[in-house]
């Protein structure tokens, strides 16, 4: 087993995006000329999740965009954001993180429905984000002109640390509570009335 753990460690640790069991599977599968349960290579990422998750690392073996890759731990924070920093060039401006968050939860969509939501031309934050591929072309859309239809791919889930699309922030988890001051000045002046 510890050969199989090797191999699989090698393949995570290697894999620019996080890697999934089925891509593990294939590439065991060609390499040893025969099949390797599933069940095995299951077996292979919790031994190395465990292994991993000693002090002696920086870094853990993590279930991120659908797949495992090696990140830094929490406690690495602080070195990590300098170095983010210093690579900031690679950020998102406010324009394509709100282009990219209307592609996310509107998806499939066209640059014109973007558009009339953002109430801009989105035509470079649309780009950019197709560049740094977080968002991809899906289609066309069956309307006239047939226009491209964009959605979002595992790079965008894994850009933002998470598994699937459920995972995104619902709606109603941004509603504000009602501004209690407003409430108290609106009680006053209803008793005000009610006095006169």
């Amino acid at each position: 087993m510890d050969y199989l753990v090797h191999h699989i460690e090698a393949l995570v640790f290697c894999s620019p995006k996080p890697i999934t069991p089925d891509e593990i599977h294939a590439c065991l599968k060609e390499m040893f000329e025969a099949d390797v349960p599933l069940d095995d290579i299951s077996q292979g990422l919790e031994i190395l999740e465990k292994k991993y998750d000693a002090d002696d690392f920086s870094f853990g073996l993590v279930k991120s965009g659908g797949g495992f890759q090696f990140l830094t731990k929490p406690a690495y924070q602080a070195s990590i954001s300098i170095l983010l920093k210093q690579q900031s060039k690679k950020r998102l401006s406010n324009s394509a993180m709100e282009t990219l968050a209307i592609i996310a939860y509107k998806q499939p969509v066209t640059k014109t429905d973007i558009e009339q939501i953002r109430g801009v031309n989105c035509d470079y934050a649309v780009n950019k984000l197709l560049e740094k591929e977080l968002i991809e072309i899906k289609g066309k859309a069956d309307t006239i002109g047939r226009p491209m239809l964009y959605g979002t791919n595992d790079k965008f889930m894994d850009y933002f640390g998470i598994n699937s699309l459920k995972d995104l922030p619902t709606p109603k988890d941004f509603v504000q509570d009602d501004n209690a001051i407003g409430k108290e000045e609106d009680a006053e002046e209803e008793q005000e009335k009610d006095e006169k």
